[in-house]
């Protein structure tokens, strides 16, 4: 399923568990009541409830549900994330919840970091006692202040390098920089900013090259692209953050995921637009430099956090970056919230009887009864289920399926590739989330209906948001969303990890090999 962990020390030998799917998954159909599964080392221990009440939902995943935590000897509050065992499909899955825990202590204590208290472990879940942020996500906090200012942005953008900094001196590669994975501590004017999820990261070491392609679109460095990376690339995500907090769009924009993954590629920043001729010279500066597309000229955290404009962050401009800024930051946020909704309901639709398809086609296809498929028996066994591929995509498949490089497609990689062929090769998923919003069934998204969807994330002095939104998404301007405009919205830089982590290597795999294919991966540094 993806070579997406680098053995943490005491763990010399991570093959032997690395492809293996989880049979204890009752997802995929395979799971043995006379055995248990076991995730995490040394959790505190069983019964959650002993110690902890848990009470109302506070977000959804996934993999589990995150509940407010109280812990009952102390009343204090804290989050609970729950991690359903049924949804740990495969040993890859069990290897990151397990690495995430490893990361998260190795980290310890750090008033910039979230904060890991406990970790329980029953027959059904894994449980994460962590420290619990209340004051909302970074975007959000912005955009409620009545004035933005390029000093603000200095302050959000040295906390977010100081997180990158600690990590790297960790041995810690985040992977995953993003407003979304940044929360505040508390309500409070001066709440710490903290880094909450570590889901993607990895243990590194000086030098070490990983070639997964993981992470969110808008903020993949091109090296990332080119399946050939190192810790620089964790610089380039929080250079993105800086171009979006100082002008409210992110830098590498397109109407698709081609599109946004070239636009890296070329790497060329537009400093033209407003409201980039109000920045100073030493922030666009330091964007340029931090959104260099070669890596080893690209500046280390320590280097960008000794660089003028955050040495000085507290004498940065002071002057309104104007409320342009401020509302496309609002957008730019909602929409995010509008996907990852659209998103929850897809990750939710690929049924056990889809799986239990996939796990008998794989044995279909595995005329050598030996646990892998090779190229020919991929090719004959799609014929005999009625889909004919192209040599020429039969090939990229297997390279996108084939990670560790064996000529075969054991039976995790073989479920990545039907995951991405069922997805892509119909829109049934993507209508099961359209129908979601069209609650009235007339094949159209109103706008009454989608302020309804957003009711919890958009008050109603925002009403300017719904309708940036709708008049973004709604090319053809009849002041509605049709199912074809969604679907556009939904494939343009979406972050595909949160419907499916999976899923989403396997559609940028897919892309970077077909940039590769077509020479487009020659243009790093067109236009600089």
């Amino acid at each position: 399923m993806g070579n997406c962990c680098v053995t943490p020390p005491g763990d010399p030998d991570k093959k032997k568990h690395r492809k293996k799917q989880n049979r204890y998954a009752l997802d995929y159909g395979l799971h043995d009541g006379g055995h248990k599964l076991t995730v995490l080392k040394n959790p505190a221990g069983k019964e959650i409830e002993q110690r902890y009440e848990l009470g109302r939902e506070l977000g959804r995943g996934e993999f589990g549900i995150t509940y407010l935590c109280t812990d009952k000897e102390t009343g204090e509050n804290f989050a609970c994330k729950s991690i359903s065992k049924r949804k740990l499909r495969t040993d890859v899955d069990i290897e990151d919840v397990r690495r995430e825990v490893e990361i998260m202590k190795h980290l310890s204590q750090h008033p910039n970091l979230v904060t890991l208290k406990d970790t329980y472990e029953d027959a059904n879940a894994v449980h994460l006692v962590m420290e619990l942020c209340e004051g909302g996500e970074l975007f959000d906090r912005i955009v409620a202040r009545g004035r933005y200012t390029e000093r603000a942005a200095a302050a959000v953008t040295k906390t977010i390098v100081e997180v990158v900094q600690i990590c790297h001196e960790h041995g810690v590669m985040h992977r995953d920089l993003k407003p979304e994975n940044f929360l505040f501590g508390n309500k409070k004017e001066n709440a710490p900013l903290k880094a909450i999820d570590f889901g993607l990261s990895v243990f590194f070491k000086p030098g070490e090259k990983f070639t997964e392609i993981v992470g969110s679109p808008y903020y993949m460095a091109p090296e990332v692209l080119k399946r050939n990376y190192g810790q620089e690339i964790d610089v380039w995500s929080a250079g993105v953050v800086l171009y979006i907090l100082l002008c409210g769009v992110p830098p590498f924009w397109a109407e698709t995921e081609q599109g946004v993954a070239q636009a890296i590629i070329r790497s060329v920043i537009d400093f033209k637009r407003d409201p980039w001729p109000r920045v100073s010279d030493n922030a666009k500066d330091l964007v340029r430099k931090m959104l260099d597309p070669d890596p080893k000229c690209r500046p280390t955290a320590q280097e960008v956090l000794d660089h003028p404009w955050l040495q000085n962050a507290k004498k940065a401009p002071d002057v309104s970056l104007g409320e342009t800024v401020r509302s496309k930051l609002k957008q730019f946020s909602i929409m995010n919230k509008l996907k990852k909704r659209a998103l929850r309901v897809i990750a939710e639709h690929l049924s056990v009887e889809e799986v239990a398809g996939i796990k008998e086609g794989f044995q279909v296809m595995d005329t050598g009864n030996n646990g892998k498929i090779n190229i020919d028996e991929l090719r004959v066994g799609l014929q005999k289920l009625g889909q004919h591929v192209p040599e020429s995509d039969l090939q990229i498949l297997m390279e996108v399926g084939d990670i560790d490089r064996d000529g075969y497609l054991d039976y995790g990689e073989f479920v990545a590739i039907n995951v991405h062929l069922r997805k892509m090769g119909n829109d049934e998923h993507l209508r099961e989330a359209f129908k979601f919003f069209d609650k009235n069934q007339s094949g159209y998204i109103e706008i009454d209906e989608l302020r309804d969807a957003l009711a919890d994330e958009v008050d109603g002095s925002n009403e300017e948001v719904i309708n940036a939104i709708i008049n973004d998404v709604d090319t053809d301007k009849d002041g509605k969303i049709s199912y074809e405009e969604f679907g556009t919205m939904m494939k343009a830089g979406t972050d595909w990890r949160k419907a499916s982590r999976q899923y989403s290597r396997d559609r940028f795999n897919n892309l970077s090999l077909k940039l590769m294919r077509d020479g487009s991966l020659n243009l790093a540094n067109e236009g600089r």
